[in-house]
């Protein structure tokens, strides 16, 4: 059986209760899941150079390594070129076994410069390793924080969240899905979340423009879903302002 517009908007207004109810809970949470996933991503950064650093440092140390072998090797030939060169037979062996030792000489003195290039450069990648890892210890501790703050929000709502949620689903269920699709768009682009509702002292209670008296009479009769012509909420129905008695008047003395 078809629902009367009535029927309709008593259940677009009342999931519009519960949404901002959700939206309130939310708010509470403010930025904190926002902060801790920014410093989740800016952890993993770190931890992404930390890794690349100690890379770096181990090819260094590979260098340093082959540099060293060179320099065992030349010394090898060095002396094998020495004992060569004390049987030479006539001087051009002699010249170019000395070009020989001059050569071995060079690529030792090369190998030692090559190491000291490369020992400053470890010691500067480890000046900044250290240095990243004082700024990932911070991070890391204003995380546990955030966490923990965030946990504590959360678990303080936990079940109230979960029971708006349920009952949610459950209303959802009772509103026609074209109905529900305008809903979520006019949500969406609705700064407080409110798509649906009241006519507050003659004004919308979205965007406080006037709503004429004619279109109030209308919007009380319920027969058609009425929308504010300045913001494009659901306008859900007239709320009657509650006179105030009037405070009883002062007696006046006599003179």
């Amino acid at each position: 059986m078809e629902s009367t517009v009535a029927q309709k908007l008593e259940a677009i207004l009342n999931l519009q209760k519960i949404d901002s109810r959700l939206d309130s809970i939310v708010k509470i949470r403010g930025a904190l899941p926002e902060e801790v996933q920014d410093l989740e991503d800016e952890i993993i950064g770190y931890e992404t150079r930390l890794e690349k650093f100690s890379k770096d440092i181990a090819a260094l140390d590979d260098d340093i390594k082959r540099y060293k072998e060179n320099i065992k090797e030349s010394e090898k030939l060095i002396k094998k070129y020495q004992e060569q060169q004390m049987n030479v037979r006539n001087n051009r062996e002699y010249d170019a076994i000395t070009k020989e030792l001059e050569l071995q000489d060079l690529e030792i003195q090369v190998s030692k410069k090559k190491i000291a290039e490369a020992q400053v450069r470890i010691e500067g990648k480890n000046k900044d390793l250290d240095a990243l890892n004082e700024i990932l210890k911070d991070r890391k501790k204003d995380l546990t924080n955030k966490q923990e703050e965030l946990e504590t929000i959360v678990s303080e709502s936990e079940s109230e969240e979960s029971k708006l949620r349920n009952d949610r689903e459950k209303a959802s269920k009772k509103i026609e899905e074209r109905l529900l699709k305008s809903y979520a768009k006019i949500r969406e682009n609705a700064k407080n979340g409110l798509a649906v509702v009241m006519v507050k002292r003659e004004a919308c209670g979205g965007c406080f423009n006037i709503v004429p008296p004619q279109r109030q009479a209308d919007i009380r009769e319920k027969k058609k879903l009425i929308v504010c012509e300045h913001c494009g909420r659901i306008l859900a129905g007239v709320e009657d302002e509650i006179e105030e008695e009037n405070a009883p008047k002062k007696k006046r003395s006599k003179a």
